[in-house]
Formats: structure tokens, sequence, C-alpha cells
């Protein structure tokens, strides 16, 4: 059978590369930005295998034109950016990267709540701006993580490491998901709430549900009013689970707080975005899984699903494994007429 085709849409950290290289002919987008549309259009049109990222969209008339595509392997532990529909339709397996990123994101949910509530980048602008001058007993005062109460949306693996760490911090642990976790519960002595109950009471709120069309917009402008004065909302999610013009009302009004951002909607965030101009909104670049183990070991897993599914095998990770019988009968025909 000849190599197949393979079509990576940026760089990446680790072997990933010198191992597709191995065992397939692989085109490369050397880019920082995503590829533009046509590029990734034309290049996915002449290829068998796709490896993308959370950035490319992977929609019906993409999937609808590349005909010989057998699989998508997508590096992210969600996939809102496929069009999964699409997918089913012309027999293209899609994959993700869960589980490996669980921990690192994790921690850095926890730098952001700690960055917000002790105002760590208030501080060093304050600092930058020549204003320190003396100690004060109530210079840049903020609140204290150990002994508060955090509210976790999504108790998945990222939702599951986030309580873990509250642990640590003495922090009783609220919750609310799609379905209980009575395992985790008592793991973690956290408890299930309803959303409601969960904002009216947590001094914390951590986002870490998926992005479905029943989540757009979880968090707006009634769930904001639910919210303490004294309130963080923390999202290392999908930006757009939370209304960012509401968010940036309450922000401004003081409804809550203050909040940390590792994604927004859109991404990235427009430099007049208003958000920018509030001292008490932390913005970080979608950098949550961004460290160099993490992402080196997601990228490997984003190639070895890819090219598992080339030889005719259902990864692990396969989102849409319902098609696995017509897609199995898909490859046989191809790896036959290749043969």
């Amino acid at each position: 059978m000849p190599r197949p085709r393979v079509y990576v849409t940026r760089h990446l950290p680790g072997g990933a590369l010198d191992l597709l290289a191995q065992h397939a002919g692989v085109t490369l987008w050397e880019g920082e930005l995503p590829p533009p549309r046509e590029e990734l259009m034309a290049r996915a049109v002449g290829s068998d295998g796709l490896l993308c990222l959370l950035t490319d969209r992977i929609d019906a008339e993409l999937l609808d034109a590349a005909r010989d595509l057998l699989v998508v392997s997508n590096m992210a532990t969600g996939f809102d950016n496929v069009d999964m529909a699409a997918a089913g339709r012309n027999t293209v397996l899609v994959t993700r990267t869960p589980g490996v990123l669980s921990e690192t994101t994790a921690d850095f949910t926890f730098a952001l709540l700690l960055a917000a509530a002790r105002r760590v980048v208030e501080a060093d602008r304050y600092v930058r701006a020549g204003r320190w001058r003396t100690w004060g007993p109530e210079v840049l005062l903020g609140r204290d993580l150990w002994g508060a109460t955090i509210g976790i949306i999504g108790m998945g693996g990222i939702g599951s490491e986030v309580a873990k760490r509250a642990r640590g911090f003495d922090m009783r642990i609220l919750y609310n998901s799609r379905t209980r976790k009575p395992a985790l519960e008592r793991r973690h002595r956290m408890e299930f709430v309803s959303l409601p109950q969960l904002l009216r009471e947590s001094d914390f709120v951590t986002l870490h549900a998926p992005l479905t069309p029943q989540t757009h917009h979880l968090i707006g402008r009634a769930q904001l009013q639910m919210m303490k004065p004294t309130a963080i909302l923390v999202n290392t999610a999908r930006g757009p689970l939370v209304d960012q013009e509401a968010l940036h009302y309450a922000l401004r009004d003081g409804l809550i707080a203050a909040a940390a951002l590792d994604v927004t909607d859109p991404e990235p965030v427009p430099a007049d975005d208003p958000l920018l101009s509030l001292p008490n909104c932390v913005i970080a670049p979608h950098i949550a899984s961004a460290s160099v183990a993490t992402r080196s070991r997601m990228a490997m897993l984003a190639a070895e699903r890819l090219l598992q599914a080339l030889r005719g095998d259902v990864p692990k990770h396969a989102v849409n494994r319902e098609i696995a019988r017509r897609w199995r009968a898909r490859v046989r025909r191809r790896q036959a007429a290749g043969a």
C-alpha cells in the first residue's frame, strides 16, 4: 500500500512529527497562525488523515469535499470545532486527546484563582508604574482561598483534579455536572448541588463544562446576578460558556468582584474589548495546558491515534464510535484498492 497522506495544521512540540514521518507522507503548515481557509480545504481534499487543532474549523463544507479523508485527529480535549454530523455522514472517524491535560489545566486554574483573588496582575502593574512607595495595611487587599467555598461546574477529568487541589486549601467544594459522581463526592468530600445554589453560595466559581448548545452562555446576566458581590469567576474551558458582555457589566458594576479567563469569545480577544479595560479581569491567551510535557504528550497522542486509525483500528478516544462498522469497511476497501 502507498504511504498515507497526512496534513498537520501546525508545528508540534516533542517527537510527534517524527513519528508521523516514519509512517506517512506528511505535509505541515509552518505558520504561527492557523492555515488560511483555502489552504486547509485544499490540503484536506488531498489527505487521508488530518491532525488539527481546536482553532481549525472542520465543517461540513470541508468534510463533504475531502472524499479521501478517513480520520480527523483533533489535538484537544473537546471537539466543538468539528461538525460531527458531517463527519458521520462522510464516514470520517474523529479522535481527540482527553485526560492528558487534566492535571496541568487544574494547576493553571489555581494559578488564575490565586492571581485574581490576590490581585497579582494589579500588583505587578502597581509596581511597574512606580506607585509602590511603602508597605500599607490596605494596599491591594485580596481574598483568601483557604477555607473558602469553591463551586466547580463540570466534573470531568479537569473538574476532578481541581477538586483534588481545592482540598489542599481546605475549601468547601460544591459541584454541578450533567451526572452526579458519588465516588468522587466521597473521595473529595464535595457536595452535588443545583447550579443556582452553587452560584449563590460559592466564593469562587470555576468552569470545566464542555461547549454544547445547552452550555452556550451558561453564565449570563441572570447567573451573574445570583453570585456574591465578593465572588470570583474563572473560565479555563471554552469562551462561549460565558456571555462576555454580561460579564463586563457585572465586573464594572460590582455584581461580582473579579474574573480570570484563559478562554474568550472570540479568540483572540480583540484589543478594544471592554474587558481589557477592567483592572479586576485577568485574561490569559488560552495557555492552561501549555506546559512542555503536556503539550508534547497531547501532540504524541494525537499522532498515535491518527496512525492507529489509518491502519484500520478504532482508537480508544474516537468520538464517533457509532460509525465504526461502516468506517472499518471503508478502510478495508481503500486498503484492498491500494494493495
